[in-house]
């Protein structure tokens, strides 16, 4: 039998990961193809990504 607390664990986890995907910005803003490539942003810890 599976336990509740794994499954509430795991299912708590998908969604903290899909809030903080939804809550990215580049989601809002499509570059078109002509559009020259932007250099990486840096994070709030100093690396580059997205």
């Amino acid at each position: 039998m599976i336990d509740n607390i794994s499954l509430a664990i795991t299912h708590g986890l998908m969604f903290v990961a899909a809030v903080l995907l939804l809550r990215r910005p580049d989601l809002d803003h499509e570059d078109s193809p002509g559009d020259p490539p932007k250099k990486p942003r840096r994070n709030r810890w100093g690396r580059d990504g997205a």
